[in-house]
């Protein structure tokens, strides 16, 4: 394969499928899990990083500079990942080492390979669909870009014989693409109406399932277009998916923290399990021998479960996120930090693996010089000093703004009083203490 520069070994072992665990380590919340044909589990997170796991301890994969929201598994020896800096990133699993290979103008939401090809699909809320080529020779290169879509693509996936590519859109559409093409075209198959946010394709058995931003989760024929089952409940959004082809599971999770799974040999529901307490489920995948379900969400943990005990193991997010507490129990400034900063930010010295640095000594200090953080071209080097009048600026103009290119999420605080609480919470809370 490209590239390929032996260092060390690196492949992690498989994590036991039949029982209940947890992988903890991340620090910040679970976006994808992917798990390989060894069983070998890797987990994107929105602490910009990738985990590779090994007997339930991870080796950190860095190098995106925003949140990783998508994984998967391309071979015994590769691995790949896209995120929120809008690029997608192929690692290798023998050296540990990873080389961005293609980039879109907006965040990259889902990865998908062709079956037996070196073909990597990326769906971006740019609208497009990148076909990138990979070689065992040559350099990687983005030879295609798939247009049509009105709206963000949130899904990807190939056909078995990898002569077809499905892709789902915020546009409420599912297209069917003939991607190889020299002009390649695309048809749509479904029309759902609202947001279609997860696709799944057996094309061997003649179907494809979706999850929708309205909790649409329906089954349909893929010559007829017809629809064969409807799963639909009252949650909502539809945020996960996974299939297990050898038992015909499949599993949604939803918004609401609840994961379903529909047996579709016999297209009946067999579990409705509340996997987290607070907040949604973003990451689902089903272990290599199909007795598990791993899955993550708005905690730093990715938890594991045997199908056949769902319900006698705890949900996720056993306590509650600092940023989810009610308001009214909060004085104002801590509120603002806990509403705008603490998914990211610690206050206390070290970064603890979050997606952005700590604030630990944060007034006087210039922008870009915590060295256990990697920092965006645009604050690697800046001239900010923080300050009041610096952070009060920030929050007024909102990161996008007062310091274009960060990869500070967008965000404002509108109300002067609301910006000088926070300014004044933060002045107390990251004095440096003496020893």
């Amino acid at each position: 394969m490209w590239g390929a520069l032996v260092i060390a070994c690196f492949a992690a072992t498989p994590l036991a499928a039949q029982d209940f665990f947890t992988l903890k380590g991340h620090g910040g919340p679970i976006m994808d899990i992917a798990v390989s044909p060894s069983g070998q589990v890797a987990t994107a997170s929105f602490d910009n990083s990738v985990g590779l796991w090994e007997a339930r301890r991870a080796k950190w994969l860095e190098g995106h500079r925003a949140a990783v929201n998508t994984v998967q598994f391309l071979s015994k020896d590769w691995l790949a990942s896209a995120g929120d800096d809008n690029t997608l990133w192929l690692w290798s699993l023998i050296s540990g080492e990873g080389t961005k290979i293609a980039t879109h103008t907006a965040k990259i939401v889902d990865i998908a390979r062709a079956p037996g090809g070196k073909v990597i699909a990326t769906a971006s809320w740019d609208a497009t669909i990148g076909l990138t080529e990979i070689s065992d020779h040559a350099p990687p290169s983005n030879e295609k870009r798939l247009t049509g879509h009105k709206a963000g693509v949130n899904a990807v996936a190939f056909s078995h014989d990898a002569e077809t590519l499905y892709s789902a859109s915020v546009d409420g559409t599912i297209r069917a693409w003939r991607y190889k093409d020299a002009r390649p075209i695309s048809t749509v198959i479904v029309k759902h109406g609202f947001g279609v946010n997860e696709l799944v394709i057996n094309d061997a058995e003649g179907w494809l399932a979706y999850g929708a931003t309205d909790g649409g989760t329906r089954i349909i024929d893929l010559k007829t277009r017809t629809q064969i089952a409807d799963f639909t409940l009252e949650r909502r959004p539809i945020l996960a998916m996974a299939y297990d082809p050898n038992a015909g599971h499949l599993a949604a999770g939803d918004g609401q923290g609840y994961i379903m799974v529909i047996d579709t040999n016999r297209m009946r529901i067999t579990h409705d399990f509340q996997a987290s307490r607070t907040g949604p489920i973003w990451a689902l995948t089903f272990s290599q021998n199909g007795q598990s379900l791993l899955a993550g969400g708005i905690e730093d943990i990715a938890y594991s479960w045997p199908l056949t005990t769902m319900h006698e193991h705890e949900p996720m997010a056993g306590t509650q996120r600092s940023f989810l507490e009610k308001p009214e129990t909060l004085a104002n400034g801590e509120r603002q930090f806990k509403r705008k900063c603490s998914i990211c930010h610690t206050l206390t010295q070290g970064s603890a693996r979050k997606a952005g640095p700590s604030l630990y000594g944060l007034f006087g200090r210039r922008a870009g010089k915590i060295t256990d953080y990697t920092y965006s071209n645009t604050l690697d080097g800046a001239e900010i000093v923080w300050s009041a009048e610096t952070i009060d600026a920030l929050f007024d103009l909102g990161p996008d703004h007062y310091i274009p290119g960060t990869k500070m999420p967008m965000q404002r605080i509108v109300k002067q009083k609301d910006r000088d609480d926070l300014i004044d919470y933060l002045r107390a809370q990251t004095a440096q203490k003496e020893d």
